[in-house]
């Protein structure tokens, strides 16, 4: 915790993790009424095509790796079925997100692609770029073809270097990275970084590393565009983190409409279950406790920032998953 984040009225995050923070739903460890999201207007559809993933990269979100199958692969019927009741409501859907675990090992997701895009939306992968997008390189041309920078590829690169990209993702994984981003650039994809802040490096150094790298590689983003490089805050859902009350809206300058739950929400489908269900952000997919029932319609109602991440991505980290 920061010196000064008591007198922001955001208490004590050791002691409030001591009495049972993050439990309550109405209020938090502390007494206080716990902050809540209303959705402004629905933006953002996101889906995770399942949690698994080529590589088990460490202090993973959301613990993908070749062996979590947690969330089972949604199908192209699933996300027709929820652009569907999009198209039937007449909400104000801008973008289209695909996330995992590794997006391209559900083979499906080209023809998910398709149908988002052939509907007039723009949309979002996020990709490690290594072999299993490689594996669709024909059909991304395809797709590229029909619909261009509607499509955005979102790669993750946790640091400009070798050494520490793959300290997190593990030992092989740049060189296969890069030939991905090669092959994207060579093709004029829509390109955009995730990385992430885990070394207290600067903001304008983190910046100027990645602008070195992508000058070197000639990839086309631009390191100083905010929206082109997001750098994501580090979370761990286990380290003390201040409780978010009414109050604290006004004490840090934020505001509710600013959060990612405010405009979006997320289906997965969990392992054995008969059907999807809606969850609020790309973030919670593994507590049961935030899901929000079958429907989009059904989800439309406020969140409580109930979990660490509320706090350390979004009202704290001022974060977002979005592309728009």
């Amino acid at each position: 915790m920061r010196d000064g984040d008591a007198g922001l009225g955001l208490g004590d995050a050791r002691g409030a993790e001591r009495r049972g923070a993050f439990q309550d739903w109405n209020v938090t460890a502390a007494g206080e009424p716990r902050a809540s999201v209303a959705v402004t207007g629905l933006k953002t559809v996101w889906f995770n095509t399942g949690s698994l993933c080529n590589i088990a990269c460490a202090n993973c979100y959301v613990e993908s790796s070749p062996r979590n199958d947690r969330l089972a692969y949604l199908s192209l019927d699933d996300v027709r079925g929820y652009l569907d009741e999009v198209a039937r409501h007449g909400w104000p859907v801008e973008e289209i997100g695909f996330t995992g675990g590794e997006p391209f090992l559900n083979r499906a997701l080209p023809e998910m692609l398709g149908h988002a895009l052939g509907r007039g939306f723009r949309a979002t992968v996020l990709t490690n770029a290594m072999k299993p997008m490689q594996n669709q390189r024909r059909a991304l041309e395809r797709i590229d073809g029909l619909y261009g920078p509607a499509l955005t590829m979102r790669v993750s690169i946790d640091h400009f270097t070798k050494e520490r990209h793959e300290r997190v993702r593990g030992e092989g994984t740049w060189a296969p990275m890069i030939d991905g981003l090669r092959w994207m650039s060579g093709r004029r994809f829509r390109l955009t970084v995730a990385a992430r802040m885990l070394w207290g490096e600067r903001d304008d150094d983190v910046r100027q590393g990645y602008a070195a790298l992508f000058a070197a590689e000639r990839i086309p983003v631009d390191a100083h565009d905010r929206k082109a490089l997001v750098l994501f805050p580090e979370m761990d859902a286990h380290a003390p983190v201040p409780e978010i009350t009414t109050r604290c809206w006004d004490l840090l300058g934020r505001s509710p409409d600013d959060m990612m739950c405010a405009t979006s929400r997320m289906i997965i489908r969990r392992k054995d279950a008969a059907g999807p269900v809606v969850v609020p952000c790309t973030l919670l997919p593994d507590d049961p406790r935030f899901e929000m029932g079958a429907r989009l319609a059904d989800a439309l109602r406020p969140v409580k920032l109930n979990h660490p991440y509320c706090a350390q991505f979004c009202v704290l980290g001022g974060a977002s998953c979005s592309a728009a």
